[in-house]
């Protein structure tokens, strides 16, 4: 008499924890949803670089404070975004379609909430105020304009007020030309009481305030213009008098992107 034949689920049944850890994709995998991608990760593309196929992407940046406390503040290395306010899908305020390049997916609350740090913010005026634009030659079209900037920094102001030991840096492509125009957005905004001031910024090279004495004084927004003139005429920081941008190339050469006197990061 022949002997039984065991269940083949028996045999099957050891294969499936092997065959679940196989679908815990790392960043940059192929996916087609979240459940594809391991821990912390979501499913995603990029289409502004290239790159139009889902695949796992990292949701939560870990902050720096969070492995070493206590350190100057330029002695961190912060996730910035480019182009911040830049969002793909993000619906004309002009009634008009917009014709420009995407950089971002998720809106500035969320970048921030992920772990963004630094927003870098283009901004110009357009229809009698200051408008967060992606364009071309100093001037704002209907057709490169995203939204008015005090909506973008009333984001920034939510996100510091709910997040008290947050620090946050904003740097401006400055094509303002109405006298106190970036003075008066951020005020409106009621971003100042949070505002870093020039005079504790300090220069050649010499470090920050730690940030546990930046949260302490609530110097918790540093804002950075292009504009030179806006240093004296509005006491926003010329941003080359403080920083030093570094282009990074496949051989990690270093070239300085414009003349800075000074350096923070």
């Amino acid at each position: 008499m022949a002997a039984p034949r065991l269940p083949s689920l028996l045999l099957i049944a050891p294969l499936l924890p092997l065959l679940i850890s196989f679908c815990s994709c790392q960043v940059g995998n192929l996916c087609s949803s979240a459940r594809d991608c391991g821990a912390g990760l979501y499913c995603g593309n990029c289409p502004a670089a290239g790159k139009t196929k889902p695949s796992c992407i990292r949701d939560l940046a870990i902050q720096p404070t969070s492995v070493v406390d206590g350190l100057p503040f330029n002695r961190y290395t912060w996730l910035v975004t480019h182009n911040s306010f830049s969002i793909l899908g993000e619906p004309s305020r002009t009634g008009v379609e917009r014709v420009t390049f995407y950089n971002q997916e998720d809106s500035v609350t969320n970048q921030l909430r992920n772990g963004v740090r630094g927003l870098m913010l283009d901004m110009y005026d357009f229809n009698d105020d200051i408008w967060l634009c992606h364009s071309l030659q100093g001037q704002c079209y209907n057709f490169t304009a995203f939204e008015p900037a005090l909506d973008t920094l009333k984001e920034v102001e939510a996100f510091l007020s709910e997040n008290p030991t947050e620090i946050v840096t904003i740097f401006i492509e400055d094509y303002v030309r109405s006298p106190m125009g970036l003075s008066k957005v951020f005020t409106t905004a009621d971003l100042m009481k949070y505002w870093f001031p020039i005079s504790e910024m300090p220069t050649n090279g010499k470090d920050w305030p730690s940030v546990t004495d930046m949260v302490a004084k609530n110097h918790r927004l540093l804002v950075f213009t292009s504009n030179p003139s806006k240093e004296a005429s509005e006491g926003i920081a010329y941003q080359w008098s403080y920083l030093l941008e570094n282009d990074c190339k496949h051989r990690f050469l270093c070239f300085n992107r414009s003349e800075p006197n000074d350096v923070l990061y």
